[in-house]
């Protein structure tokens, strides 16, 4: 079977949201060994509505709608479908009453155009809606399926989950389970070349790497008749690939590279704190996002100027003056001086050039310093970063990320 992604809404042509829906439904997707070959984007128009719905089918099996379930005129998904299919729009009373029951709830005034919310095609079945006032629905006709769900991630996911899920599983014989390792350290042409004969032999299981900023994901997926042979045949050849990448491979399934850190110095029962000048406690902040960092993280310091820098971190002004505040001699001393100050077994400093000004011949935009104290000596390594601000400071982040795990390793 194959499928399209179809997104509905004017604001995702204009750049207004991102469209997340189609990573994650693409992904689940795949797990079910289910092909995605076109994802598509259209505004709020019926008749470019109906003209996507028209070719979608003539290339796939199924369609996978997002967004343009709402309540108001230019919310046209349901009501395009009912036109392909030749069917009329019938109120689904089951679907008022819940929409009615929210809107008494949260004590909020129901509008007449909110029961539009409860039309569907004729012959549809209802897809809940748990966190949101706009039921999706699926159609069933003709050797064609398809799903439409609601635009907003925290509705369109869970609805996925718990009801598209479960019908595409009863049509499927094979069970498809994947393993996902995280990889860092090595980009994603130094790695398909570490693996390059593993994926050109690939079959059973399938081998996708999914570059990210300084990061890689690993997808083996495996298709067997139940989870437990899947995964059989998925364990060899990660064996292999842990054999080949060692401790590149830092953590599977949802695991970020941040609560990695953060829990290998919970373990070790190690204490650190940070010094950030150009990441401006970016950071700290994915540090943070570990719910159990407080018993690690003591501080964190945006020392953005030089001022700062000498009078917080005890740097020598003459270091500054000689070697500039974008140097590997700043960088030691802003490490030494925050683990010296908060008491912390392990401080961490960051400077460098973001951009898109302050470059010179000498010191580029995309030079970073990141050094880590611990144990009577300082390790510095320095960093030429592509890119524009952002993608400068978040780069710079992750290589923090990794520098930290593999001197704790």
């Amino acid at each position: 079977m194959n499928a399209e992604i179809i997104a509905v809404g004017t604001e995702l042509l204009l750049g207004d949201i991102v469209n997340t829906n189609a990573q994650y439904l693409s992904r689940e997707l795949a797990n079910l060994g289910i092909s995605v070959f076109y994802q598509t984007v259209v505004g709020d128009n019926e008749k470019r509505l109906l003209d996507a719905y028209k070719i979608a089918f003539e290339r796939a099996d199924m369609v996978i709608t997002t967004g343009g379930l709402g309540p108001t005129e230019d919310d046209l998904t349901k009501e395009t479908a009912a036109k392909y299919f030749n069917k009329q729009m019938i109120q689904d009373d089951e679907s008022l009453a819940i929409i009615t029951g929210f809107f008494k709830k949260h004590n909020f005034v129901m509008t007449n155009n909110n029961k539009k919310q409860a039309f569907i095609p004729e012959g549809a079945s209802i897809l809940p809606n748990p966190k949101g006032t706009a039921p999706g629905c699926m159609i069933e006709e003709n050797g064609k399926l398809m799903f439409m769900l609601p635009g907003p991630p925290n509705e369109c996911i869970p609805m996925f989950d718990s009801s598209v899920l479960p019908e595409l599983h009863k049509r499927t014989d094979k069970v498809f389970v994947s393993r996902v390792l995280q990889i860092s350290g090595i980009g994603e042409s130094h790695l398909e070349d570490m693996l390059k004969d593993m994926i050109d032999a690939q079959t059973n299981p399938t081998i996708a790497p999914y570059a990210k900023f300084g990061e890689v994901s690993l997808r083996l997926t495996a298709s067997a008749d139940n989870a437990d042979e899947a995964k059989k045949l998925i364990a060899p050849v990660a064996d292999e690939i842990y054999k080949r990448l060692g401790d590149n491979v830092y953590g599977e399934g949802e695991t970020s590279l941040a609560q990695t850190v953060a829990e290998i110095l919970v373990k070790k029962g190690l204490t650190i704190a940070c010094a950030e000048s150009c990441t401006g406690g970016m950071l700290t902040a994915k540090l943070v996002d570990f719910a159990g960092v407080s018993k690690t993280l003591i501080e964190s310091v945006v020392c953005y100027s030089n001022e700062s820098k000498i009078s917080r971190l005890s740097v020598n002004p003459e270091t500054i003056h000689d070697f500039g505040a974008v140097s590997e001699e700043t960088a030691r001393e802003m490490a030494e001086g925050i683990k010296l100050t908060s008491g912390a077994d392990i401080g961490v400093s960051i400077t460098g050039v973001a951009g898109p000004d302050g470059g010179t011949e000498e010191k580029p935009v995309g030079l970073v310093y990141i050094a880590i104290a611990r144990n009577g000596k300082t390790e510095i390594k320095s960093f030429n970063l592509p890119g524009d601000r952002q993608r400068v400071r978040t780069r710079t982040v992750v290589y923090a990320l990794d520098f930290i795990r593999r001197e704790l390793l």
